[in-house]
């Protein structure tokens, strides 16, 4: 079973069974509440405060093993590739795909320009779950952020880095009118068959 749950901005904890995950921790410099959780590894897409929050993840004697930038990676049977994109003010932003335990996962971070490169497009493919960024911080527009993660077909869409309204705007783009939030979300690879960009969206923790 994974389980997947919300720290706010673009920050999420992705555990299952003893392996935790962070993505884009928020710093103890950021404006937001920073991250307080324990990862075996730590994924930051963006140099900025509110993601790159890689203190926050190691506890103890216990490092986190954080991946940053473009590439390929396998750290305990995690399979990780990182793609070059656009974030804010043209920063650079990475793409991460993740193969864990069977189930894919896509996280685009604080992706600002919704035109990827064929390259990164033919190689985002099978995604069990997509978390996009939905107007907060510079990123994508609802709009944008909506069209490209339909055209990326997912089983499951996880929108992050919203304000009210842009949830909502992202909400309405998929034909929905209200979409309960969950604490968790608990899911078994068996659970996304059949689905089809399906929204699920998270309460901050």
């Amino acid at each position: 079973v994974m389980i997947i749950s919300y720290h706010g901005a673009e920050c999420f904890k992705v555990s299952q069974g003893d392996i935790t995950l962070a993505l884009n921790p928020i710093s103890k410099d950021s404006k937001l509440k920073p991250t307080r959780f324990g990862a075996d590894i730590t994924l930051i897409t963006t140099n900025h405060p509110d993601f790159n929050g890689r203190d926050q993840t190691s506890r103890g004697d216990k490092e986190s093993f954080v991946i940053n930038g473009p590439g390929e990676y396998e750290i305990k049977g995690i399979f990780i590739k990182g793609f070059l994109s656009e974030g804010p003010g043209k920063q650079i932003n990475t793409i991460y795909l993740l193969s864990f335990e069977g189930i894919n996962l896509c996280f685009l971070g604080a992706l600002a320009n919704p035109t990827l490169p064929d390259e990164t497009l033919e190689a985002i493919e099978d995604i069990d779950i997509l978390f996009v960024p939905t107007g907060g911080g510079g990123t994508l527009d609802p709009v944008s952020a909506y069209k490209l993660s339909v055209s990326l077909e997912p089983s499951v869409i996880i929108p992050m880095h919203y304000t009210k309204t842009a949830l909502e705007q992202f909400i309405k783009e998929g034909g929905e009118t209200k979409v309960e939030s969950l604490d968790k979300f608990v899911v078994k690879k068996k659970d996304l068959e059949g689905k089809e960009s399906e929204i699920v969206v998270l309460k901050e923790e």
